[in-house]
């Protein structure tokens, strides 16, 4: 098991520090294995709520990796001593999910609106701050008018979750505006890949869809299956992270997608199964699809994981999802009882 304190580094050393908030789970941690192979010191800020320690374990004894466990919504913990000298802040650690952030929205608000301000002004301290890298979410562009959705369109989040990450970007971008602080926001698009969350409560169809499949249950598909989204690659997001902190480029918005957008039916014809169907669910979008215009041309960065290739990639690291709940429609229609209470008033 790592550390929880947080040593002094050889300032003598050559390599960069950051900070990673959530780095202990699904994207954190593979933010911080790009560090870590580009020999960075990185500094782990997790309270394993929904991080494992075991998505980092394979850093255990390399002394440039150290965890810090601690929630980043706390004001009374002194956070700035692990931002002392630091270069680079990416910023993952949130709650995620609608179904909970509809039933309990002040936790989520705490946790990603007052964890991200904990943040910023921890960061701030940092005299050697090169960028601060904000993990956003589409969810902000709610039901979108315009596809491929390009970064200037409204934002009308549907769902506190997206409300939360939507405040927190905002100030973000007004720290970077008043504090003189290098900021980006990074509003990522259906994110999947091995390390997601296996266990809590009913979410991503990835999770959702590969328990069933080991369990030998037919995939609950929502709707008809005709609704797409733009399944990305984790590796690509974490790319695309790196790229903008290391840019000269500050005080932007970039959406990161796959520059596509695929069907559930084709994702279910992928894993192979089963199929029934369930309700179409308030609130959702019949396609989501990045417009990445702007980050190719401005940061040179393109993705490179083929949704095919991601999909194999989980089904030959399916037994991951062991222990995880196996949702059937009734299951689903009781955990979506209040989102189809709130959310489905027109």
């Amino acid at each position: 098991m790592l550390g929880i304190k947080v040593k002094t580094m050889n300032n003598n050393d050559d390599s960069y520090r950051a900070v990673v908030t959530g780095g202990a789970g699904f994207i954190g941690s593979h933010m911080v294995d790009l560090l870590v192979k580009t020999n960075y010191e990185v500094i782990i800020i997790d309270n394993l709520a929904n991080g494992r320690l075991s998505n980092i374990e394979h850093h255990k004894n390399n002394s440039k990796v150290k965890f810090v466990n601690a929630d980043i919504s706390d004001y009374t913990l002194n956070l700035e001593q692990s931002f002392e000298d630091v270069d680079y802040v990416f910023h993952y650690a949130a709650l995620a999910d609608i179904v909970p952030s509809i039933n309990d929205p002040i936790t989520y608000h705490k946790a990603n609106v007052d964890g991200t301000i904990n943040i910023l002004q921890a960061a701030k301290t940092s005299k050697k701050l090169k960028k601060f890298v904000y993990a956003a979410s589409s969810s902000c562009y709610g039901i979108p008018d315009i596809y491929p959705t390009p970064e200037p369109s409204a934002i009308a989040p549907e769902y506190p979750y997206a409300h939360t990450k939507t405040v927190a970007e905002q100030y973000v971008m007004h720290w970077g505006q008043i504090y003189n602080m290098p900021v980006v926001s990074m509003r990522f698009f259906n994110v999947f890949g091995l390390r997601h969350r296996t266990s809590g409560t009913y979410g991503a169809v990835f999770g959702v869809f590969l328990a069933q499949l080991l369990n030998n249950q037919p995939l609950t598909i929502v709707g008809d299956g005709t609704q797409t989204r733009d399944f990305t690659y984790v590796t690509d997001i974490v790319d695309a992270c790196f790229s903008a902190a290391v840019s000269n480029i500050a005080q932007e918005i970039f959406n990161v997608g796959s520059d596509n957008t695929y069907s559930v039916n084709y994702l279910a014809e992928l894993l192979g199964g089963e199929k029934t169907y369930i309700p179409k669910r308030p609130g959702e979008p019949d396609c989501t699809h990045a417009d990445i215009t702007k980050i190719k041309e401005l940061l040179g960065w393109y993705p490179k994981v083929t949704f095919e290739e991601g999909v194999k990639m989980m089904l030959e690291n399916i037994n991951l999802w062991a222990d995880a709940p196996v949702w059937n429609k009734n299951s689903i229609e009781e955990a979506t009882k209040d989102w189809f209470e709130c959310l489905g008033n027109d």
